[in-house]
C-alpha cells in the first residue's frame, strides 16, 4: 500500500491526482501544520526538512513531488504517464519537465514564501514584484512553447501535464494573469476525473482529521 503524506492542495496534489490517474490502491496521511505535525520526530525521520509530499511504498520513502511522479508513473504506470525513453518525446518531455520546476514555479514559491512560508522576520514584501515579472517572462514562453495537440505531447497526458496544470492552479490562487492558451489547457486538465477523484479523498480526510 502507498502511503502520501501531504496536504491536499499542496505540491501533494500532483502525487494523489496522479495516483488516481495510475488507478493503484493508495491512503492518505494528512499533516497538520498548524498542529505542527510536519516537526514530529515521526515525520522528521521521513523528511528531515519537513516538508511535503513524502511517500511511503514498502521500504521505500521518496520526497519531492517532481521525483515521486516520476518513480510513481515508471513502477506503475504500464507505459502510461511517460514517453518512451530516448525518443525525441522524452526530450521534450524532460525539457517541460526541467522548465516547470526551475522556471515557471520558482517565482511562485517565492512569492509564497515571502507571503506566508517563512518566519515574518524573514519575509521581505518588496521581492514580490519582482517575482511577478519572472513568472510572466516564465509564462510568456510557456505559451509560445504550447503545442496545439491536447497535451504537451500529442494525444496522451504525461506527468508533466499533471506537473504545468498544478503549477498554473498554484499561479491562479496567487492572481496571477494567465496567457490564454495556458488558460484552456489548465481548464482542459483540470476537468479530468482523477483529479476530481484525488480532491474528494484528500480534502475528506484532511476535514475528519481537522474537526
Amino acid at each position: 500500500m502507498i502511503t502520501l503524506y501531504g496536504t491536499p492542495r499542496s505540491r501533494a496534489l500532483r502525487v494523489s491526482w496522479l495516483l488516481e490517474e495510475l488507478d493503484v490502491d493508495w491512503q492518505f496521511h494528512f499533516i497538520n501544520f498548524a498542529k505542527g505535525d510536519n516537526r514530529s520526530e515521526a515525520f522528521l525521520a521521513m523528511n528531515s526538512s519537513g516538508k511535503i509530499p513524502v511517500i511511503q511504498d514498502d521500504d521505500l520513502v521518496l520526497t519531492e513531488s517532481a521525483a515521486i511522479c516520476q518513480y510513481l508513473a515508471e513502477k506503475y504506470g504500464q507505459g502510461q504517464f511517460l514517453p518512451i525513453p530516448g525518443t525525441p518525446e522524452a526530450g521534450h518531455y524532460h525539457q517541460w519537465m526541467s522548465f516547470i520546476i526551475s522556471e515557471l514555479e520558482q517565482p511562485l514559491w517565492t512569492m509564497g514564501k515571502h507571503k506566508f512560508a517563512l518566519p515574518e522576520a524573514q519575509r521581505h514584501p518588496e521581492i514580490l514584484p519582482v517575482a511577478v515579472w519572472e513568472f510572466d517572462k516564465a509564462a510568456a514562453i510557456a505559451e509560445q512553447l504550447l503545442p496545439d495537440s491536447e497535451f504537451l505531447l500529442g494525444d496522451k497526458p504525461t506527468v508533466a501535464d499533471i506537473m504545468l496544470t498544478h503549477t498554473l492552479m498554484w499561479a491562479t490562487v496567487f492572481e496571477q494573469q494567465i496567457p490564454p492558451k495556458l488558460a484552456a489547457f489548465r481548464d482542459r486538465m483540470k476537468s479530468r476525473p482523477a483529479l476530481a477523484r484525488a480532491l474528494e479523498k484528500t480534502e475528506a480526510i484532511a476535514a475528519k482529521a481537522v474537526d
